[in-house]
């Protein structure tokens, strides 16, 4: 077993903004640790595996390629696993029970000073077997699968700047030639992930497809009305935009 000053590791994150936020506040606030591999999948989070046998391995539950729970059964014995999630309390609870650590996204630096605490404990002794807890994390109580977490932030281009905005933030989107258009109330942004990727990706029961080219968060709508054309159409609170509703999607705002 290596020594805390020894210590390696992997950082297993797709999302680039917020695997080089962990990088750097790794380097912070343990500043011992060499970080040997960054991936920005799960097959590539399984080369560096092979290939370094890190210490530790910062694991993304969902990453494209193979997800982080894939990776982690192909850990076994060789790492200390800390899982990176947005997932319900349901799973946090489940990493309570375990013995590995986990951190929430958006980061935190107190939760990841004292997710590395327990780890640099844990290092004394072997990486703990996972099958247990990652058939919990793929079960809920009853056999029913567990649901797959929403999207809760989004990086986004404001001009030059990349801007960390969750989801709550967001009024709609909207397409927009190759990009997506966000819109909050301070302003508007740019994202390349296309509209049919954030349907899959969002909460059914807050983000509402209003248009084919439309998601519209359903907390931001004030009210729905008719043009003179008799077109459908939403108005947001605190907000000048008006969005058009198409006639295939006009259903939701039946009971309203």
């Amino acid at each position: 077993m290596r020594t805390l000053s020894a210590a390696t590791a992997v950082v297993a994150e797709d999302e680039e903004t917020l695997r080089h936020e962990l990088v750097e506040q790794l380097g912070k606030l343990w500043p011992e640790l060499s970080i040997v591999g960054e991936a920005a999948d799960g097959v590539q989070a399984l080369r560096l595996l092979d290939e370094h046998r890190p210490d530790v391995l910062f694991l993304d539950i969902q990453m494209p390629g193979a997800t982080g729970l894939d990776v982690a059964r192909q850990v076994g014995g060789r790492s200390h696993v800390v899982f990176v999630t947005a997932y319900d309390q349901y799973a946090v609870a489940a990493f309570d029970q375990g013995a590995v650590d986990y951190v929430l996204k958006p980061l935190n630096s107190a939760r990841l000073f004292t997710a590395i605490g327990r780890v640099k404990q844990r290092l004394a002794g072997p990486p703990v077997e996972l099958g247990p807890l990652l058939d919990q994390l793929a079960a809920r109580p009853g056999g029913a699968a567990a649901p797959r977490g929403f999207l809760r932030w989004i990086n986004a281009s404001i001009g030059q700047t990349l801007k960390l905005i969750t989801v709550d933030e967001v009024l709609y989107f909207q397409s927009d030639n190759k990009y997506t258009k966000v819109a909050t109330r301070e302003g508007e942004a740019l994202i390349r992930k296309p509209l049919k990727e954030l349907v899959d990706e969002l909460d059914p029961q807050q983000f509402w497809q209003i248009h084919r080219s439309t998601l519209v968060n359903a907390m931001a709508v004030a009210a729905v009305t008719r043009d003179f054309r008799g077109r459908m159409q939403v108005r947001l609170k605190e907000h000048a935009d008006t969005l058009l509703v198409a006639e295939s999607y006009a259903h939701l705002f039946r009971q309203m």
